[in-house]
């Protein structure tokens, strides 16, 4: 089964609360009535009341099953309000900035999200990244132990022509420009936990590099070797290799020849690019040279999920980060249960 169908079955199978802030636009209500009747998810759309209504039934969108929330309105918007002037009051903002932040759907998601109204949150159909990723990690805040926010593409090789077949975790593609070997490291680890959660497979990372097992002598290894080390000591079960080209991280003939001592024998699930340009160029390179299908950029490392779109996404691609939404909201809530009985 493709991997994607196996993302939307997880979801199905204990559909979460997904906030949607860009709810006048068609692409977002095509994608939420999917969702809802299919079941992955139950759906919070956050906007003015009216112009969502007006919205869908221009295009022939019903919105049964959904929950309507407009921030001018709404019994939260008070409390929000509180709670954003508590959070970013030492950053300088007034309550009365506060108050009128709230109003911004955007905020609101957010807020809901981290207060616990929401499981998980989608935007960036009109919104930037920035603004997008610079909300999150205000509002939601970064994961426990985790120093910043990365991004992650999941690729699809499921044609007949793929010989490499199956799903493939590529990060970061589309935020952390030129990571630190500290930052590559954070990056290698988020990446690892979206495999175990996304492809449900135990995660074999590979730290790409022009350079395999020390062939290269140059500072940008350097930086791929230490950021292995790092995650070596803080993950020592998690199958790592690095330094490696790509063909030795997922060709084994090539492994075998070139990987002393490989985990992951050419086998890798993740791969995990030393800079922005060079997950940019790798995942254009597969999706437009290859034909693998890619889905992202999406968020990984954030304390709850909150992930972003493409303003030049399709109903079909918000559909398919809604599921994955569902299902990183679904491993938050597994992973803080078992916080909560670790500590009991």
């Amino acid at each position: 089964m493709k991997a994607i169908l196996r993302i939307i079955d997880r979801a199905r199978a204990a559909p979460r609360r997904i906030v949607l802030c860009e709810a006048e636009d068609p692409r977002i209500l095509q994608a939420a009535q999917r969702a809802s009747q299919e079941g992955i998810a139950r759906i919070v759309l956050v906007g003015n009341t009216r112009q969502i209504n007006a919205a869908a039934a221009i295009h022939g969108i019903g919105l049964d099953g959904m929950t309507l929330v407009d921030p001018s309105t709404s019994a939260l918007t008070p409390s929000f309000a509180q709670q954003l002037f508590a959070l970013r009051q030492k950053k300088g903002m007034t309550l009365d900035e506060a108050k009128r932040a709230v109003l911004d759907p955007l905020c609101f998601a957010n807020l809901m999200v981290r207060l616990g109204h929401a499981d998980g949150s989608v935007a960036g159909a009109d919104h930037t990244t920035a603004d997008v990723v610079r909300n999150a990690i205000q509002l939601i805040g970064l994961a426990p132990g985790f120093r910043l926010v990365s991004s992650f593409f999941l690729m699809m090789l499921c044609e007949p022509f793929h010989t490499l077949k199956g799903g493939l975790i590529f990060s970061d593609c589309g935020l952390v420009v030129d990571p630190d070997a500290d930052a590559l490291a954070d990056i290698a680890m988020a990446a690892a936990d979206s495999a175990r959660t996304l492809l449900m497979e135990e995660p074999r990372v590979a730290m790409l590099s022009f350079s395999t097992s020390g062939s290269a002598s140059h500072a940008a290894v350097d930086k791929v070797v230490a950021a292995t080390e790092r995650v070596r000591a803080q993950r020592p079960d998690l199958a790592i290799d690095g330094d490696v080209q790509l063909d030795a991280a997922i060709v084994a003939e090539i492994a075998a020849r070139k990987v002393a001592h490989s985990q992951v024998n050419g086998h890798a699930n993740v791969l995990v690019f030393p800079s922005l340009e060079a997950g940019n160029i790798g995942y254009k390179l597969a999706e437009r040279v290859g034909g693998a299908k890619a889905i992202g950029p999406m968020l990984q490392g954030l304390n709850k999920p909150a992930n972003d779109l493409s303003r030049g996404c399709s109903a079909d691609d918000v559909f398919h980060v809604i599921a994955v939404t569902v299902v990183q909201a679904q491993a938050t809530a597994e992973q803080a249960s078992k916080g909560e009985q670790a500590a009991a």
